[in-house]
């Protein structure tokens, strides 16, 4: 089984394969082809995943890492000076958090593939669709396999890149367009504070390797040859990109206009791939967290307060793509609140049930959006539980899990969560557990809520179908609706097996499974050992019952009511509605400051500085040369005795200076 291990760079590899054969001749060669090659080399991936899963559980200490080729040598050792050497291999590091992640994203991504082949086959970009899919699975996986941070950013880049291509894939319209140029905006922000980060780090650590930098951290701040300070700075500017790449406050607003991509695309981008990267990288580095409690706080009540902000938005939402779209950033807030108290595992187990639940209800959106003529506007459906029963079931099930009712996969890992943040909390006040706690599950009782009233407008009440669009209802094809079915029995059963370890009290195997990653968790003290302030069980039954209480209440106001204006949330809420549903005015904020104040500092560089400044003194030079120039032909005459008295003017200058000196 080692040859698993050793053979692991085919992972990403093969789907880059897959890419590229598409990509040059996929128009070609056809739409089986296409269908074979996406799905093989990504079916391929999932297997090579499996494999090194099964390897890496007979390896001492569950870490493999091997370097391929050196890809940036710089300097030569005994050059003289800390970090005189710079040196970053092409190397993957497979290890049981790149596992678990591995799996993920080949596994749901198969699944996506799957469903795409029913949900595109119409599409005159077919080819260039999976083309698209493949490298963006490929640069995936190297981010989540690369042993150092630099190839990592080069994975990094790379799904930021796809993101672009498959946003704006019907370029076409104007706003899928915008939407996929607002998204790689809005990520080389981030990524910007990424990469002074990692300038950073180097300057720290004299190296990029995660396994060099994880081993020496503690060492050399105890020895002080590197300060907490330094620590500090370099997790902040990590996060900033990881605010990007994962839509938190205040880089979120790229998010909700993604759903201009195809639905399988919504599914990859906001299930498996790259909205969990910056909680993943967050969990890869977690012995620079350790150090840094200030930067643990940051990332805990930013990711809560994301959380409760974008429940907040999505339950005003018309759109179901958008509810969707504004769930995966609270969801994603949750993972970061986790990863800020330093639960790396809960934060982890919560990724993948993420993954299962929120795929599952993308893909049943697109089967809903396939039913009705692209149309996703809550406002018109309804009933549609008699006409699409499997989109409904299954639909209905990543509902409950999203919602937090057990025993579905969504209520443990949220649970856990919540658990840890109480009985973890940080040392500043506005951070606090129980501060923590309380945001976390205000924004898990809003999700309950939102989702039920997506769920009850969409399937249950009135009928609001235009008569065009009721005449051609149809449930999706099998290829579209047997990924449906086997995410929901994902959704069902994936977090039971760790829930129930939970509830005992005591380490789960995903735990034990992921302990060898951060051997200690932050706050010094192994996972094993964290006990909220109130038993699991209690917490547990709170938790329910908040679920419960969401559901109840859009039940009542959503179940069998004819569609009203207001609405019923709308009459509670009040003038809040129309201020979460401006976005808390955020977005218009940024537009009127970065788009409108953007615009109109280009014009005054552009007009005043550039052209009545620059342009002007550039011109005025070249001018006052042409009058000297013009003056000084004139002396020019072609005539023999001017030339000749000029000649005799100079001379008696020179006698005359040298005599009067």
């Amino acid at each position: 089984m080692q040859w698993f291990l050793e053979i692991a760079w085919w992972i990403p590899l093969v789907p880059l394969l897959g890419a590229i054969a598409n990509g040059l001749a996929g128009k070609r060669l056809g739409k089986t082809f296409v269908s074979t090659v996406g799905v093989g080399t990504v079916a391929a991936a999932f297997g090579l995943a499996l494999g090194a899963l099964a390897a890496l559980l007979a390896v001492p200490g569950r870490q493999f890492q091997r370097d391929l080729f050196a890809w940036i040598p710089l300097g030569s050792p005994g050059a003289g000076g800390f970090g005189a050497t710079f040196e970053a291999p092409v190397g993957y590091l497979v290890d049981p958090l790149a596992a678990v992640m591995i799996l993920v994203v080949t596994g749901v991504g198969l699944l996506i593939h799957v469903y795409s082949v029913g949900y595109m086959g119409h599409d005159e970009g077919y080819s260039r669709y999976f083309a698209y899919l493949n490298l963006f699975t490929a640069s995936m996986l190297l981010l989540v396999l690369a042993n150092n941070f630099l190839l990592m950013f080069v994975g990094w880049e790379g799904v930021g890149l796809c993101s672009y291509l498959l946003i704006g894939f019907w370029y076409q319209k104007e706003s899928a367009a915008a939407a996929g140029k607002k998204a790689f905006i809005v990520n080389r922000v981030g990524d910007f504070g990424f990469v002074i980060g990692m300038l950073l780090l180097f300057l720290a650590f004299g190296t990029l390797r995660f396994t060099e930098v994880n081993g020496l951290a503690r060492p050399l701040v105890e020895q002080g040859m590197v300060t907490a300070g330094m620590i500090t700075a370099i997790t902040l500017l990590l996060f900033v990109g990881a605010t990007g790449k994962s839509a938190q406050l205040p880089l979120w607003v790229w998010l909700p206009d993604a759903m201009e991509g195809p639905t399988p695309v919504s599914a990859l981008i906001h299930a498996a791939t790259m909205v969990t990267a910056g909680v993943y990288m967050i969990a890869r580095t977690g012995a620079l967290w350790a150090l840094a409690p200030l930067s643990g706080a940051v990332v805990a009540i930013t990711g809560a307060l994301t959380a409760l902000f974008a429940a907040t938005i999505a339950l005003t939402q018309y759109d179901l793509k958008r509810v969707l779209a504004y769930s995966t950033i609270s969801q994603l807030g949750l993972m970061l609140l986790a990863a800020g108290v330093g639960a790396y595992t809960a934060a982890i187990f919560h990724l993948m049930t993420h993954a299962f639940f929120k795929g599952l209800l993308f893909l049943a959106a697109g089967s809903i959006m396939h039913a009705l003529g692209n149309r996703i506007d809550l406002r018109e459906m309804g009933q549609l539980r008699r006409r699409l029963p499997q989109t409904f079931l299954t639909f209905g099930v990543g509902w409950l899990a999203i919602a937090g009712v057990p025993p579905l996969a969504g209520f443990w890992s949220k649970d856990e969560i919540l658990a840890e943040a109480l009985a973890l909390g940080t040392p500043y006040w506005w951070a606090s557990g129980p501060v923590l706690w309380g945001i976390g599950t205000l924004a898990s009782f809003l999700t309950a809520f939102y989702m039920s009233r997506a769920f009850y407008l969409a399937f249950f009440s009135d009928q609001r179908l235009d008569r065009h669009v009721e005449a051609h209802v149809h449930e999706s094809p099998r290829s579209m609706t047997r990924p449906l079915w086997i995410l929901a029995g994902l959704s069902i059963l994936g977090g039971a097996p760790f829930g129930w370890q939970a509830l005992g009290g005591g380490q789960t195997t995903l735990g034990a499974f992921l302990d060898p990653v951060w051997a200690v968790a932050a706050h010094g003290a192994p996972e094993a050992a964290h006990h909220a302030p109130v038993p699991n069980w209690v917490l547990m039954l709170f938790a329910t019952g908040v679920a419960v209480v969401g559901i109840l209440i859009a039940r009542a106001g959503y179940r069998t009511r004819p569609f009203e204006t207001p609405e019923p949330a709308q009459r509670t809420l009040g003038p809040f509605w129309a201020f979460f549903e401006d976005k808390w005015h955020i977005e218009a904020i940024y537009h009127a400051v970065f788009v409108r104040g953007g615009t109109a500092l280009a014009r005054f560089l552009a007009g005043p500085v550039d052209q009545g400044g620059v342009d002007r003194a550039v011109n005025g030079v070249a001018g006052a040369v042409g009058k000297v120039g013009t003056g000084l032909s004139r002396a020019q005459t072609g005539l023999v005795r001017s030339y000749a008295m000029s000649i005799l003017a100079g001379a008696i200058l020179v006698v005359a200076y040298f005599a009067f000196r």
